[in-house]
Parts: C-alpha cells; structure tokens; sequence
C-alpha cells in the first residue's frame, strides 16, 4: 500500500533529523552553491540597474561624426550638404541632424539684472530634440517656420532656466545675447553629453540664425540616433562608408556618446558570466555531497527497505523518499541561502548607495536550479534503493 504524500513528506523529515549531522553538512553544499549563484545574479541585475540610470542620465545613444584630422592634409568641413546626403541614403538611424558648436560668441545671457555664461550652445538642425533624447517640459522645441524664417528664438536646459529666471516663467520671455534679444520658447531636461561633461546648462539656437548671426556654415558635428545600441557598430560603419564615399579625399571617425558605458557592460557582463560558471561549479558539488548522502544512507538503511517492502512499500514509494530528502535539504539549503545573501546585498545596497530590489525572478531561478541539482544528485542512489530485492535487503545484503 503506498504512502500519502503528508506521510511521506513526514517520514522524509523523520529520516534527516535521525541524522542532524550529515543533514547539515549536505544542506550546507546547497547553500554554498545557492549563495554563489544568488550573489552572482544579484550584481548583474544590480550593475544593469546602474548603468541604466548611467544611459538615463545622458542623451540617448548618438552617433557624432566628424572629420579625421590627418597631419598635413586639409580638412574638408562638414555641411549642410553632407547632412542631406546621409538624411537620405543612411539605413538604421532614428533621426540625423546637424550641429554647431557656438559658446566661442555666447559668452553670456541675460534676463533683465541677472547674467549667466551657459556651459554648452549649440546651434542644432530640426531633427536634433529627436537625437538628443531630452524631454521638452516647457513650451516646444524649434518648429520648421523658426528655421525657415530666421526667428530669434532659442531654447534651454532645466539648469539655465533656474540660474536666469528662478521664479519667473521661462517661456516667452525675452533674453539677450550680445544685445540682441532672443525668446525663449522652450525648456528641456538638462542630461550629461558624455562622460566627460557635466550636467550643466545649455542653450540652443537654430541652425540658420547661427549661420547669419556668425556667417558660419560648416558644421562641427553630424549627430546620428540609434535605437538600439547593438545596432550602433554598423550603423557606425554604413555613415563612414557613405561619407567616404561622398569625400573619398577625407577620413572620418564617429564618436559614441555612450562609449564608456558600454564597455563597463560588456566587462560587466563578462564578469558576471566567470562568476555564475563559479556558481554553478559550487551548486554541482553540493549536488554531488547530497549524491554521496543518499549513497550512504541507503546502504546504512537496506534492512529498513527491506523491511518497508516487505510489509507493502512500493518501489516508488521507497524512491520517492529519498528523492523528497535531497528536494528538502535543497530547499532547505537554498532558502537559507537566499535569505543570507538578500540581507548581506541589503547593507552593501545601503553602504554604496546601488539601486536594489529583492528579485523573486532571481530567487526562484537560484532555488529551482538547487532544487534541481539536488533531486538529480539523488534520483540514481534512490532509483537503486527502490530495486533492491526485500529478501536480501532484510537479511542486510
């Protein structure tokens, strides 16, 4: 007759407490191998959390292109021609636009008594709100008719707007630029352009009130969106390939705006991978201390299979049991396990100041795979225990 599952379970628990000893040591390989893999996963969703906000706090994912500067050779400037060039022919780009860099005549803005040198101007074509990634949260950006008929508009970051205007609103007020007044018609988040840069403040003017404003035409820089970062290598390639094909006397190179924080993923990455291998060495030899557990407890417990069989046990009955040992000391094992290393990620979290939330997904993938290890570690000694003929294993052979 064979067992319910409650009595089995019960006999099960019965079975380990009768030796504390090599239950603990077996539970403590699970919990070794469970920390290792817990540990592991932890740092990889909490280095992908940072360098999130890292992406979060920068424009989006750009592309600048530029001339190669080549000793003794000439450098042919980019134009606006070459903007249109790339506008129509580039395959994987969200948007492209152009851009000057132009703090060398902004010295200053004023409002009314109050003067600020803005850190970054930049003079930009229509496309360049889409690039940028930076959300518009006062007014508008530049519109076609601003390009079209010269206005003298401009818009700023969140930092400049707070240094000129404080409490009064930004929008529509009139501000000076070597005495000549500019409106402002919009106010955007203030995000880092690099790693090298600051969160400071920037002013943008229209590209065509630039070039009549200094008679600059050449731009510095041609900005190229991506939407996904994996694509930017070849994306990377196809605008360099395309110039050079336009200019086949000038080298170009393009600069990522994200550079260093994808190689801080990749070395992250890279890393997280040694480690988990690590893990799961550490996880495979509990799972062989629980193999070795159940090897020896079915032959220190032959006389009581025979016994068991004999008054009506199943073959899978008897199996069933020491398979649900080694699935409790898995358990066990790696809830424990789980536990230690959330409360020890918990301080370091609160220490460093990391982004970290407790990850049922992490948890369950931790204890499944103990789990699994341990029910596999024990499933031959126990598949060996329940073909054990009663006769002989009453007799102890």
């Amino acid at each position: 007759m064979s067992l319910s599952p409650f009595n089995l379970f019960g006999l099960s628990c019965q079975s380990l407490m009768g030796n504390p000893l090599r239950s603990t040591l077996s539970a403590v390989g699970v919990f070794m191998g469970v920390a290792a893999v817990t540990a592991t996963l932890q740092v990889r969703t909490i280095s992908r959390t940072v360098i999130s906000q890292q992406i979060e706090a920068r424009e989006a994912p750009t592309l600048r292109l530029n001339p190669a500067w080549e000793p003794g050779r000439e450098i042919q400037p980019l134009t606006l021609e070459d903007l249109e060039f790339l506008q129509h022919r580039l395959r994987g780009a969200t948007a492209i636009a152009g851009q000057r860099y132009s703090r060398w005549w902004v010295d200053s803005v004023v409002f009314q008594d109050r003067s600020v040198s803005p850190e970054y101007v930049l003079a930009v074509s229509q496309d360049y709100q889409k690039i940028s990634g930076r959300k518009v949260l006062e007014g508008r950006f530049f519109n076609a008719t601003d390009f079209l008929r010269y206005r003298p508009v401009v818009v700023i970051d969140e930092v400049l707007a707070k240094e000129l205007f404080e409490t009064v609103a930004p929008i529509d007020q009139s501000v000076y630029i070597k005495n000549r007044p500019y409106i402002v018609v919009g106010v955007v988040e203030t995000k880092e352009f690099s790693s090298r840069s600051d969160q400071q403040g920037l002013l943008m003017m229209p590209l065509p009130l630039d070039t009549a404003v200094t008679g600059q035409r050449k731009l510095h820089t041609i900005a190229v969106g991506v939407d996904r970062i994996e694509d930017m290598e070849a994306v990377e390639k196809r605008a360099i390939a395309l110039m050079k094909q336009r200019v086949p006397t000038q080298d170009y190179r393009a600069w990522k705006n994200i550079n260093d924080i994808l190689e801080q993923k990749q070395t992250l990455e890279s890393v997280s991978r040694a480690l988990l291998v690590v893990g799961g060495i550490a996880l495979v030899v509990g799972g062989v201390g629980i193999a070795n557990v159940t090897i020896a407890s079915v032959i220190e417990r032959t006389p009581e299979i025979g016994l068991r069989r004999a008054i009506g046990a199943t073959q899978l009955d008897v199996m069933s049991q020491f398979i649900l040992e080694a699935a409790i000391l898995s358990v066990v094992g790696g809830t424990i396990a789980i536990a230690t290393v959330h409360g020890i990620t918990l301080v370091i979290a609160d220490r460093f100041e990391l982004p970290y939330e407790f990850d049922r997904q992490t948890a369950a993938i931790a204890l499944g795979s103990s789990v699994v290890v341990g029910i596999g570690a024990a499933f031959f000694p126990a598949l060996r225990a329940s073909q054990l003929d009663p006769v002989k294993a009453l007799r102890g052979q």
